[in-house]
């Protein structure tokens, strides 16, 4: 009876260790690219309206950058959280942005219909090689980044924020 049920175990036992092994690894997420920071600062990008904002401002701020779409349930689940946050960092010289991998039409419908308290910018697809950049190698949403006033990226974060880690993490700097 025991050789009846070994090969089940021994996958078992293969499948147990791969995910052992990916969880080890962070499979999600790579080395930010030193420059990747510079890159967001040298940016333009449209904002929700479709006018054309410059990031070099955002230079020597605190940044929470949060990149979404507004098909992502755990990115919109978020952003109220988020929008609470940014109040409480507009004293701290800190500031988040959203910045949309999605089309200019559905974001600017999103910021209509939602009153949110950071800047929503539209990236499209770009978006997505730009928050490769910052690690997210898989590529998912909500991926949320964590840049100190100096420009050092400090945290990453893939899938819906815990406020409370991402707080601790603010204080902290």
């Amino acid at each position: 009876m025991t050789r009846k049920y070994l090969p089940i175990l021994l996958v078992a036992v293969l499948f147990a260790g791969m995910g052992v092994y990916a969880g080890l690894r962070k499979w999600n997420t790579k080395p930010v690219e030193t420059n990747a920071v510079a890159q967001l600062l040298a940016q333009t990008m449209p904002d929700a309206k479709g006018q054309p904002q410059d990031f070099a401002s955002l230079k020597g701020k605190t940044l929470v950058v949060n990149f979404w779409a507004t098909w992502c349930p755990p990115c919109v689940e978020e952003m109220p959280e988020l929008s609470a946050l940014q109040a409480e960092l507009t004293p701290r010289n800190a500031q988040i942005i959203g910045i949309g991998i999605d089309n200019p039409a559905n974001i600017a419908d999103f910021a209509a219909r939602y009153k949110i308290s950071y800047p929503l910018y539209t990236a499209g697809m770009h978006g997505t090689e730009l928050s490769r950049q910052f690690g997210n190698r898989a590529g998912g949403l909500p991926f949320t980044v964590l840049v100190d006033a100096k420009g050092v990226v400090r945290k990453t974060y893939l899938g819906r924020l815990k406020i409370s880690e991402l707080r601790r993490d603010l204080a902290a700097l």
